[in-house]
């Protein structure tokens, strides 16, 4: 996880949003040419809702203010230009609510059929919830965006069935998008049934926050699959990771679980760090067996940096090659060893390192489930 403090220009930011179209707009309004009506990008100060009917091309930044929302309806089809400036950001106050469904999710993705990790940003929400030390966050993409607060229950909407699909461009090597970023998000927003496939960086992160996620599906991430840090403190629950066959990561510690409980470990005297819990997890390793840099997992659960996880029923399984299974220590601070994890390994190919690095309340259990595939047979994944 990286973050870094970094301002850039956004032209297209102030632009109006030529395909965003009231709640309560005027029937006798104008018509906007079709061609014109698939482009988004721009700001959003008020209520604003999507055509399921229309196909989407994601050409800037859309920027949700204090007040605005965002409405996709469910089918709706958003293609993202390639580049680190497509991306959709929801600020303190502002509000999404994708309303997918089983049969027709939102889907997010790639606006070429060849595209790679990091195509286009990805999505993120600024909430007003605690971080660590109640101090506030500012937003890695663009340091002016603050985040956090003092309301565990801020709600910024509302996120079902949907698909964030070739996410994490980059600036640099330092900043880079992940697929669904949360800053300091509210439990009184919801977030369930999520897919995000092939993307950059982490598949999911919290900074902070209370928020709860259920139901999450992470194929290919190119760093870690759950990531949390800054003091979050909801659960995560049914969650499924996959690294598949012919997988190769960029990064130099690509993990399962990476749990920091202060911002990178640079505050280690702060309170409210990080104390959370992942509800059946599980992490299929269906990469060949190596111990070639990118091809294994460094850790399948690693929890540093004072953070306290409450990991329940998680399940490894595949042949592919794993560091540790559980690592606690870090040289910016171990985690807490409160920590409690009941994990079954099935992995067939033996840890190369430790089985539990450091000290925590390890359950080795011999018949976890892990998260059931079935949830996910929405995202038309074959498992």
């Amino acid at each position: 996880m990286k973050k870094v403090l970094f301002g850039f220009l956004m032209f297209a930011a102030m632009m109006t949003p030529l395909v965003l179209t009231s709640c309560d707009d005027d029937a006798e309004e104008k018509e906007v040419p079709k061609e014109e009506e698939k482009e988004l990008v721009g700001t959003i100060t008020e209520a604003r809702t999507l055509d399921a009917t229309v196909e989407y091309l994601l050409t800037g930044p859309v920027i949700v203010q204090d007040g605005g929302t965002l409405n996709i309806p469910a089918g709706t089809v958003i293609k993202a230009e390639k580049g680190f400036d497509k991306y959709i950001l929801v600020l303190r106050g502002g509000k999404i609510n994708v309303n997918g469904t089983a049969v027709a999710p939102v889907t997010i993705t790639a606006d070429t059929d060849d595209a790679k990790q990091g195509h286009w940003g990805g999505l993120i929400i600024n909430g007003k919830a605690p971080l660590s030390g109640g101090t506030e966050g500012t937003t890695e993409i663009n340091a002016d965006h603050k985040y956090g607060g003092t309301n565990v229950s801020d709600n910024s909407g509302t996120i079902t069935y949907l698909k964030l699909e070739y996410t994490g461009a980059r600036s640099d090597a330092d900043v880079e998008h992940n697929g669904l970023t949360l800053n300091g998000v509210g439990n009184g927003t919801k977030i369930e049934n999520v897919y995000i496939p092939y993307g950059a960086d982490d598949a999911i992160e919290f900074f902070g926050g209370s928020v709860n996620v259920k139901n999450f599906l992470a194929v290919d991430p190119d760093d870690d699959m759950f990531d949390f840090t800054q003091g979050y403190s909801g659960t995560l629950e049914n969650a499924y990771g996959i690294w598949q066959t012919g997988y190769v990561s960029t990064e130099s510690d690509p993990r399962g679980i990476e749990a920091d409980g202060n911002l990178d470990g640079n505050n280690p005297t702060q309170t409210g760090q990080s104390n959370f819990t992942v509800k059946n997890m599980t992490i299929d390793l269906r990469l060949a067996p190596s111990t070639a840099e990118g091809n294994y997992m460094h850790d399948v659960i690693k929890v540093r940096r004072g953070a306290k996880a409450t990991i329940e029923n998680a399940l490894v399984i595949g042949q592919g090659q794993a560091k540790d299974l559980i690592d606690m220590n870090d040289s910016k601070g171990n985690g807490d060893p409160e920590t409690t994890i009941s994990i079954t390994n099935k992995l067939t190919t033996a840890i190369n390192g430790e089985e539990v690095n450091g000290t925590a309340i390890v359950t080795k259990a011999e018949a976890n489930t892990g998260c059931s595939n079935d949830i996910f047979n929405w995202t038309g994944y074959e498992f």
